[in-house]
């Protein structure tokens, strides 16, 4: 299903073939980072589909977000039949993308190892909990590597650990999977032999919460969740202003202080010898924010808008992800693509998503096909490796493939 509103050009992968096995976020975030950007991307689901396209609350979004430009092949892996199918397909990829539990590939012959042997070009992105080590074997969710590797401590209050708001761990396990491949690829043109690429929520976390741990070998001190940290800066917050509105305010050096309170007339603070420099304003922060959320209570929201946006000073309203789909930014530069739902009670109609936040050639990477429905394309694949309509009709009878 071709997705409108979209004008193919020439995208730098165009012409690779990529076959995922993955489920959730971690895995099909890289496939959609290669389906994005031109790749072939053939998303294999069971027979009775992927089970993050009737999830509920907080996952309900998974399936439509991260499967669009793929097409999808409903294949079932324990059936000798469909593994075999499922072989002959990784064998005509240039990447196999997947993100099961360790040793659930090589049951099927669909490990690196297997599949590298006939075909020594491939190459093999996987994607876990852990990378080898003492805790490779854990069962991990974005939630468990967020509390053991720091970054709930840091979100939450004291003795309140909480988890950042959406799957950081996931969506960026899949991105640095991306990364790794096209690595890969980049090393295959030179060498002409595949390899494996592995990426780690873990990982992943420990890399997130690196400027932390260096922090405090640098200082010695630990560092303090965020709603408690030392600030670089004195004016760097969330302010409740007029009838109970918020807006985050900012002023990260000498010269946006001054302009500040020139703008809200602050004289007498900016005249305040004891607030001259940023450093002198944040040791003196336990005593100004208080001064300044009182003063800033007067102004509303919008007002305050209006004046940092004249002054150039960096400020935000708060909102919530369904205010983005009005955005006026994101639709007049085409930060959001149209997609057609494939799945629930809004199956067949068509919603915005969030489209990856770059350009190529100064366009963004569109929407080319709709988050598939499931085994949309599997009589296309098929036939594309090989198999007669006569096979596929076979396979389809003993419920190998749907």
């Amino acid at each position: 299903m071709t997705a409108t509103g979209f004008k193919p050009a020439r995208l730098p992968l165009e012409g690779l073939r990529v076959v995922e096995f993955t489920h959730m976020v971690m895995g099909p975030t890289c496939g959609m980072v290669l389906a994005d950007m031109g790749a072939e991307v053939i998303k294999v689901e069971p027979i009775d589909g992927d089970r993050t396209r009737h999830l509920l609350g907080a996952g309900a979004g998974f399936f439509p977000m991260f499967n669009r430009n793929k097409m999808s092949v409903a294949i079932d892996l324990h059936k000798p039949e469909g593994a075999e199918v499922a072989r002959r397909l990784a064998a005509s990829a240039d990447v196999v993308v997947e993100n099961f539990k360790p040793g659930t590939m090589k049951k099927y012959g669909l490990d690196y190892e297997a599949l590298s042997q006939g075909n020594p070009r491939c190459i093999y992105v996987s994607h876990k909990g852990f990378l080898p080590g003492p805790y490779e074997l854990r069962t991990a969710l974005d939630e468990v590597v967020q509390m053991m590797g720091g970054l709930a401590y840091m979100t939450g209050r004291p003795g309140d650990p909480l988890r950042a708001g959406t799957s950081v761990n996931d969506i960026m396990g899949g991105l640095f999977g991306a990364i790794g491949a096209l690595g890969a690829l980049v090393q295959r043109g030179i060498t002409g032999r595949g390899q494996e690429v592995q990426s780690a929520l873990f990982e992943n976390n420990v890399f997130l919460v690196g400027q932390h741990m260096l922090q405090y070998a640098i200082t010695g001190q630990p560092a303090a969740p965020m709603p408690e940290r030392i600030s670089a800066w004195a004016v760097y917050d969330v302010f409740t202003v007029k009838d109970g509105e918020q807006i985050f305010l900012a002023a990260v050096s000498d010269a946006q202080w001054a302009t500040f309170c020139d703008i809200l007339g602050f004289d007498d603070l900016k005249a305040n010898p004891h607030y001259a420099s940023n450093n002198a304003r944040v040791e003196r922060r336990p005593s100004l924010l208080p001064e300044l959320r009182e003063r800033l209570q007067r102004f509303s929201a919008r007002e305050l808008g209006e004046r940092f946006e004249r002054a150039g000073l960096p400020y935000a309203p708060i909102r919530k992800p369904e205010e983005l789909f009005d955005d006026e930014h994101l639709l007049a530069t085409g930060g959001l693509a149209d997609i057609t739902l494939p799945d629930g009670a809004r199956a067949g109609e068509v919603s915005k998503a969030a489209l990856f936040p770059f350009t190529l050639d100064g366009q963004r990477l569109g929407v080319r096909l709709n988050p598939p429905m499931r085994g949309e394309h599997t009589d296309a694949v098929l036939s594309s490796i090989g198999f007669a309509p006569a096979d596929i009709e076979q396979f389809r009878s003993l419920k190998a493939v749907a």
